[in-house]
Formats: C-alpha cells, sequence, structure tokens
C-alpha cells in the first residue's frame, strides 16, 4: 500500500478464535490450507495460557537432515522452561519431561511436519501417551491441511482452522482498516480472497488510498499471480517440472468449476501429450482415488494457475481439450482459454456444460472473444444470468459491469437491467432494485413479455421487502400490462397477480379464491419445476396461511434449486420454509431451516436474504429468553435492513425484542418498542407484518397499564384475523379481548381462546394463554383451577423451550405456593439448569466439537459460545470438556435429559 493507506496489522485475532477452550484437551493437532492461521493460532494460545510455562517451538527445515535434531530442540526448551534437565535425548525422555511434573504446562509446535522421521516419530508417540493418561500437561502441533498428514500423527484430535465466513471476511477488512474501506471494493476482496486471511490482508496492503475510498477501481484481476505467490507460493517451491506440469494439469482441469475433483485419467493422458510420461507420481499437494484426483487446498490450486506462463497454460489447455471425447462441450472451453476457437463457437455450446460456473465462464469467455460491442454485451449478459442462478451475486455485478454499452439491443439492455435489479434486490437497497426491475420492465416489454412480467413482479418483491404497498400495487398493474402479449402471461401468472392485487385492496374473498388456485393447482405454478414458480406457490399459500402447502411448496423449491443447480434459490427456499415453520409455533424447526439458509445466503452473497435468516433465528431465539442470542440475530437483522431499505426484516426483528422483553417480565419496555410499530402513523411496521405483534403488544400494554392504547389496534387485528391467513390468530384474538375485557367476561374469553388453540395447534401460544388464564384467576384466589392452568403452560413451554415464559410460569406456581415442577432422575437436575441455548452448546461440546465449529452450527459467533460455555460449566460444576461429555452421556443414557 501506499501513500496514507492506514497501517495493516498482522493476521487478526478472528483467525484463532477459542483456543483456551481447545487447551483443557491433552493434544490437539492444528491444521489448515495455507494462510488460515496455524502459526497465529498458536500464538494466541500461548497468550491465553496463564496457568504455568509455555514453551514455543518452530520446525527448522534446515536442521530436518539431522536425526533427532527436533527432538533434542524441544528437549532442550522444555528443560529451560521447567528448570529440569531433561535425561537422555529419547523419545522415552520426552514423554518423562512431559509428566515430570505436576504444574500445568503448555508445549506448542509449530510446522511439526517439518522434523526429521525420528522427531516426529518421538512427538507422536508421546503425543499418543498424553491422550490415554491424566496430565497436566498440553500439547498443539501444527501441520499443513494441504498435504496429507504425517503418518506418526495419525489418530490425534485435530483442530482445523478454517476459512473465514464471509461476515467475518467483511469484519476483519474493517477492523484493519479502521472501517475506511469502501463497501463496494470491501465486497471485491472478501469475493477474491475466499475467505483467506492472509490474502485478504495481502489484497488491502496492494490498494492505494484512492481505492481503499471506492475513487478508483480495484486491480484486475484482483488476485493474480502476484499476490498469490506471494501468499501460498512457498508451498510449490523446489517442485521439478514434472511434478508442476502435473499440477498444472490439475489446474485446468478444474477451472471454473465448482466440482475440483477432475477425472485422474485425463490428467494422466494430457500430461501424456505435455511429454510427461506416467512414471511421474503425483505430487502430494493432490488427493487422488483411483478415479479422480484434486488438490488438497484450493488457494494452492489457483496459486499454481495463475503463476504458470501463459503459454504453458495454453499448452495444457490444448491438450485436455484433445483428450475429451468428441462433442464434449468442455473441449471448445478449453481451447477458447488457450485462443484457438471463436467466440460464436463457444457461445453456441456454452448452454450445454454442465454447471452454472463452467456455463459463465463459457459466456464471458465468448464475450472476450468478441469484436462486436451488442454481441460482447448479450454474452456478459448471458454470463451475468447463470453467475446469478449459480448463486456468485458479486460476479454478476461484474460481469453485468462488463456488458454495459449503449449500442446494445433494447432487449439486451433489458435484460441487463432485469439481472441488475434481481441482484440488488438479494444485496442491496432495495429501492434502487424496484428502479432497475421497472426499468427493465420497460426494456422488455415489447421484445420479451414473459421477460417484462418477471421484472415487473421482481419490483414488486422490492416494493414488498420496503413495506410500500403503493409500490407494490403499481409494479402489479404493470405486470398486468405485459400479460396480453405474452401466450403464457394467463394461468397462475395472472391468479398471483390478481389475488396479491386483491389482498393489498382488502379484498380478502377475491385474494383466497386466486391464491388458492396458484398454491394448489397441480398443473400449475406449483409443480413446473422451476424454483421461482414453485416459490411463487409457497408466497401464496403463506399468504392463505396454508402452513402445510407452503412447507410442500418450499421443500419442492429447494429440491427443483439443488437438481437445476440454481443456488441463489436455495437460501429464499430455506427462508419460505423458516416462516412457514415459524407461523406454525415450530420454532426449533424454523431454527433449522434458518440457521442453513443464513450460511447459504452467506456462501451466495444475498445479505438482504440473510438480514431475514437473522430476523427468525431472533424470533426463535425470543422465546427461549437468550437475551444476547435474541440481541445479536436482532442488531444483524437491523443493520442490513437499515442500510438497506428493508422494512419487513426490520419489523420481524423489532418484533423479537419485544418478544424477548415481554418474556423477560419487562412489559413496559416491550409495549414501548412495539407500539410505534402496531398502531397508526409513519412509524407502523410492514404493511403485511405488523399485526402479527399485535398480540404481543396488547399483553405487554395491559401489563405495563397501558390499556387504553391497545383497544383501536385490536379491531385492526379482528380484520386479519377474519382472513385466515393465521391459523393462530382467531385464539389470539380472543385472548386480547380477555386481556381487555371486564372481570364477567374475560373468563369465557379465554376458555373460548384455549378451544381455539386445540384446533390451529402450536404449544407456543397455547402456552402463552393458559399462562394468562392462570395468573387471571389467581388474582381472583380461584387457586385450584389457577393452578391446573399454570401447570399445563408450563408444560407447554418446556416442551417447546420457551425457558424465559417457563420461569414466568413458575413465579406464578410458587406464589400458589405449589411446586414448579416434580423430581427428576438422577443426572437430569444438572442439565435441567441450562437454557436451551446453553443445552445446545453442551450437547455439541460433548459430542466433540470446537467452538467454532458450535458457532458455525448455531450461527452465531464463537465469543457467544464461549461466553455460554463458561456459564455451563459454572452450573453444572465441571472443569473440563471430558468432565461435561461425560455427564451429558450419563444424562442421556438413563433418559435424564430435560
Amino acid at each position: 500500500m501506499t501513500g496514507q493507506t492506514p497501517a495493516i496489522p498482522g493476521p487478526a485475532p478472528h483467525r484463532a478464535t477459542a483456543t483456551a477452550d481447545r487447551l483443557d484437551a491433552a493434544v490437539r493437532v492444528v491444521t489448515g490450507e495455507p494462510g488460515c492461521g496455524r502459526t497465529w493460532f498458536l500464538e494466541r494460545a500461548a497468550r491465553a495460557f496463564a496457568a504455568g510455562p509455555v514453551v514455543r517451538v518452530r520446525a527448522d527445515p534446515a536442521g530436518s537432515a539431522v536425526p533427532g535434531g527436533g527432538l533434542r530442540t524441544l528437549l532442550r526448551a522444555l528443560g529451560e522452561a521447567t528448570g529440569r534437565a531433561p535425561a537422555g535425548g529419547s523419545g522415552h525422555a520426552l514423554l518423562d519431561a512431559l509428566r515430570a511434573d505436576s504444574r500445568p504446562l503448555l508445549v506448542c509446535v509449530d510446522d511439526a511436519h517439518l522434523w526429521d522421521p525420528l522427531s516426529r516419530a518421538a512427538l507422536g508417540d508421546a503425543a499418543r501417551h498424553l491422550c490415554r493418561t491424566t496430565t497436566a500437561a498440553r500439547l498443539l502441533l501444527t501441520v499443513p491441511g494441504h498435504r496429507p498428514p504425517a503418518p506418526e500423527f495419525g489418530g490425534l484430535p485435530v483442530v482445523r482452522v478454517d476459512p473465514l465466513t464471509p461476515p467475518e471476511a467483511s469484519a476483519l477488512l474493517d477492523e484493519v482498516t479502521g472501517g475506511a474501506l469502501d463497501g463496494g471494493m470491501r465486497d471485491e476482496i472478501v469475493d477474491a480472497a475466499e475467505g483467506v486471511p492472509a490474502l485478504l490482508l495481502a489484497l488491502v496492503r496492494r490498494l492505494s488510498p484512492a481505492q481503499v475510498r471506492g475513487d478508483r477501481p480495484p486491480p484486475r484481476p484482483p488476485a493474480g499471480a502476484e499476490v498469490l505467490t506471494d501468499v501460498a507460493g512457498g508451498c510449490l517451491d523446489g517442485l521439478p517440472p514434472g511434478p508442476l506440469d502435473l499440477l498444472l494439469t490439475v489446474a485446468a482441469a478444474a477451472r471454473d468449476d465448482e466440482d475440483t475433483a477432475v477425472d485422474r485419467g485425463l490428467v494422466l493422458r494430457a500430461a501424456g501429450q505435455l511429454g510427461r510420461d506416467g512414471a511421474v507420481p503425483l505430487p502430494d499437494l493432490l488427493a487422488a482415488t483411483d478415479d479422480d484426483v484434486r488438490f488438497h487446498s484450493e488457494l494452492l490450486r489457483r496459486t499454481v494457475y495463475a503463476r504458470a506462463p501463459e503459454e504453458r497454460r495454453r499448452a495444457v489447455h490444448l491438450a485436455l481439450a484433445g483428450e475429451l471425447a468428441p462433442g464434449d462441450p468442455r473441449a471448445l472451453l478449453h481451447r477458447a482459454w488457450a485462443g484457438a476457437v471463436r467466440g460464436r463457437e463457444l457461445e453456441a455450446v456454452a448452454g450445454d456444460l454442465p454447471s452454472r460456473r463452467l456455463r459463465c465462464a463459457a459466456y464471458a469467455r465468448a464475450a472476450e472473444l468478441s469484436e462486436d460491442g451488442p454481441r460482447r454485451a448479450e454474452r456478459y449478459t448471458a454470463a451475468a444470468g447463470q453467475a446469478l442462478l449459480g448463486g456468485r451475486t458479486h460476479q454478476a455485478m461484474r460481469l453485468l459491469d462488463a456488458a454495459r454499452t449503449g449500442t446494445a439491443p433494447a432487449v439486451v439492455r433489458g435484460r441487463a437491467a432485469l439481472l441488475r435489479g434481481t441482484t440488488v434486490l438479494h444485496d442491496g437497497p432495495v429501492d434502487e432494485a424496484q428502479a432497475s426491475l421497472l426499468h427493465a420492465t420497460t426494456l422488455l416489454a415489447d421484445h420479451s413479455p414473459a421477460d417484462a412480467w418477471t421484472a415487473a413482479l421482481a419490483a414488486c418483491d422490492a416494493a414488498w421487502a420496503a413495506g410500500d404497498p403503493a409500490g407494490c400495487l403499481a409494479a402489479l398493474e404493470r405486470c398486468g400490462e405485459t400479460e396480453g402479449h405474452d401466450p403464457g402471461g394467463g394461468g397462475p401468472r395472472a391468479d398471483y397477480r390478481l389475488g396479491l392485487r386483491a389482498l393489498l385492496q382488502a379484498r380478502f374473498e377475491e385474494a383466497a379464491v386466486r391464491l388458492r388456485r396458484v398454491a394448489r393447482d397441480p398443473d400449475g405454478s406449483a409443480s413446473s419445476g422451476d424454483p421461482e414458480d414453485i416459490l411463487r406457490a409457497a408466497a401464496a399459500a403463506l399468504m392463505l396461511g396454508d402452513l402445510a402447502g407452503a412447507r410442500r411448496a418450499g421443500a419442492r423449491a429447494l429440491a427443483a434449486a439443488r437438481t437445476l443447480d440454481t443456488v441463489a434459490a436455495v437460501p429464499r427456499a430455506r427462508e419460505y420454509l423458516a416462516y412457514a415453520e415459524l407461523r406454525a409455533g415450530r420454532h426449533a424447526l424454523a431454527r433449522t431451516h434458518a440457521e442453513e439458509g443464513l450460511r447459504a445466503a452467506h456462501r451466495a452473497g444475498q445479505r438482504n436474504t440473510a438480514a431475514h435468516q437473522h430476523a427468525v433465528l431472533a424470533l426463535a431465539a425470543s422465546i427461549e429468553g437468550e437475551t444476547e442470542l435474541v440481541a445479536g440475530h436482532v442488531a444483524a437483522a437491523l443493520g442490513t435492513a437499515r442500510r438497506h431499505g428493508l422494512a419487513q426484516a426490520a419489523t420481524l426483528a423489532e418484533w423479537a425484542a419485544a418478544r424477548a422483553d415481554l418474556g423477560r417480565g419487562r412489559p413496559q419496555e416491550a409495549a414501548d418498542r412495539l407500539g410505534p410499530l402496531v398502531r397508526p402513523g409513519a412509524r407502523r411496521g410492514h404493511f403485511a407484518l405488523w399485526m402479527l405483534a399485535v398480540p404481543c403488544y396488547v399483553e405487554a400494554a395491559v401489563s405495563a397499564g397501558q390499556s387504553e392504547g391497545a383497544r383501536s389496534v385490536v379491531e385492526e387485528f379482528a380484520l386479519w384475523a377474519g382472513f385466515g391467513a393465521d391459523p393462530q390468530a382467531p385464539a389470539q384474538l380472543l385472548r386480547c379481548r380477555a386481556l381487555l375485557a371486564p372481570a364477567d367476561r374475560a373468563d369465557a374469553l379465554y376458555r373460548q381462546a384455549l378451544d381455539l388453540h386445540d384446533t390451529a395447534g402450536g404449544d407456543f401460544e397455547r402456552a402463552r394463554t393458559e399462562l394468562l388464564h392462570g395468573k387471571w384467576l389467581r388474582r381472583r384466589r380461584r387457586l385450584r383451577e389457577a393452578r391446573d392452568r399454570l401447570g399445563a403452560a408450563l408444560v407447554g413451554f418446556e416442551r417447546c423451550g420457551a425457558r424465559a415464559w417457563a420461569e414466568q410460569t413458575r413465579g406464578e406456581l410458587r406464589a400458589l405456593g405449589a411446586e414448579a415442577s416434580g423430581p427428576r432422575p438422577a443426572g437430569a437436575a444438572d442439565l435441567a439448569g441450562l437454557t436451551p441455548q446453553q443445552l445446545r452448546i453442551a450437547r455439541r461440546v460433548a459430542e466433540g466439537a470446537t467452538n467454532r465449529e458450535v458457532a458455525l452450527t448455531l450461527s452465531v459467533s464463537t465469543r457467544t459460545v464461549d461466553y455460554h460455555l463458561r456459564k455451563v460449566f459454572a452450573t453444572l460444576g465441571v472443569r473440563s470438556r471430558l468432565e461435561l461429555a461425560r455427564l451429558v452421556e450419563r444424562a442421556e443414557k438413563t433418559g435424564a435429559h430435560p
């Protein structure tokens, strides 16, 4: 970096997450691909270890030829740290030195694979002995993840330092640049680095101050040969030409394909064309089976390809093309990479390639080979479409930028505007997306009515996400204008448009008829096979309150997206599934879908979809009363929602925060948060969602002594309940009326609400009604009835993991002088003291998961996992993961888990 660019420190703490918590195990082998921070992991571990001496040894490659040299170095370091001179220089001496003192001791050996065989064998034997015995010594070894593990360390427990997720990578860049890095530039670097921290830092160091600010475009390519060589080239040093050619052949065969395993026979035949006979052994940088071969490290594959001379890359591609079967479109693509075909030839076969990434690469290469500007724009647009469907949002935007030309036909510019608007709808300000999509509708109306309809409906989706009902109606009118010019514009498409319009205009009976056809017509949208059509069926089912139908359609959309390699549809299919389960009161299933959807959204670069998943996770967590977890998901959802104008996600997140307050017995705070969302005015929440929060608001307002403010919204809620789109709404309406009713009517209303809950299902909502009824009965000294009602509420809350409400219920039972729960089997009392989130973490840790693995599974930060794990240890009175695993195993075997 030059000029006044912010100074960039070394590897950031993100790469060494959850180090101290790993030290309760006697031995860990730390591995990961180049640049992911194995050495930094050891440094963090050494700084975190305060219980005793720390011994750090880094293997010296120059001394690896001396038998036992590494072992003697380690023994000397141990002697200096402990003040005990080891007896002899054997493996037994090492084990004795590690066990000689009862004081805690941490030994860190970096790059243990570089030691001589004798030293590796002694170290591996000592590690296995430590695993089998009780000792205060702790041993951490690092070995590379881009080669097969040394056999001397086989069977030892492994910690893998994985690449960063996109949010983690963005956070790292913001941290090291002090937030000065332009958002678009940050996205470019995150995309190019593919989660490797060292590559992220190397890329940002190359930027000029103007590039950091976003005033100048980034270097092209973002991660070229020079920077890749700086980060990972050392792993290739010393390789002779034969193995290098084999590596280059594998790298070229896997270029731009998500399946990085390539046919072994193809590689060997192509290498033979290059003058390399089959006697050249495969380098250990490759993982091979009888049929396939691939790199252990994707970073090394990129480095091998990027640093090879251009003429050698062309020769390899021609050799691969010559060995593929006649008519295989991949052969033409390889010849195109070698510069041996024309763009029109490649364009003709691009659609026949087996994956979205290869099709994208073929259209992009055909565009590069084009001399005609309009044809180049058309091919770049086609490439962008494949990138977007394949879940490569940032790549799609780069290709669309390359496609910009004023000389392209209106239909090409219209399709580019449609793709740009769709991309921004997934990951950007939704008002910008809406404008681009409406522009696309205008450009496409006379040339491609079907695409124009798609653009107009997507503009409606953008207005919906922004909470703009007038914008939705305007976009739906544009849809209607295109249907008459489109032979396929009737049927389910027309029903969906007209049903949605009727819903927005509060003509509920017409809306129900139209939308029901879309959701249930076996020959229409729900069975067309296109994930987008199936997702419309899921949306229609959700609008109707047909939650079973929404689940079926969501599952079909998910299966179709996977079958058709439409990665972009996977996060949205998960979003619909999560909403359906959430509305049905199945919070655990909603959480599962949202966690999977969040990971898929991050992989696909869909931050807007990720914001919705965070909102669902916040709502699911809010019933558990996990304040920190709810706050984390709410902050993540609102952070994106406020930047991108996502009123829908913001409303859900605010509702989740308020529901968590209500569960913790803070009705005033909940009412203050929910009041602006549900009462008329400029701050009212999303037009399709605010009524979902009304029952929470009424409960909070009445508990806070603000009943008058709740009466008006109940009558509006009654209209929503009458539509039938929410199976819980009729019972919730009666519960709200009971809260506001005089004493002579409340009891009957509560009982009617409970009768409706029997039909609607859902443990959580029924238990909330039982709790409120039980409170009402207790305050009127009808103690026996109150005890029955509160006991039933407690069972319901415990069944669905609503710990905060369960604690409220226990408080009410204690006020009655009743026991909140009966005796538990031996071993359960400890686990019963954990919150649902702590219990999930405890079980995963007991199964052997690391804190990072638990964090990824639960979509929380490792700091959150560390916090909860400390609480678990304190609650259960255990001091190590081993003790925790034994306690959990004992509870599971006896059936004594809560």
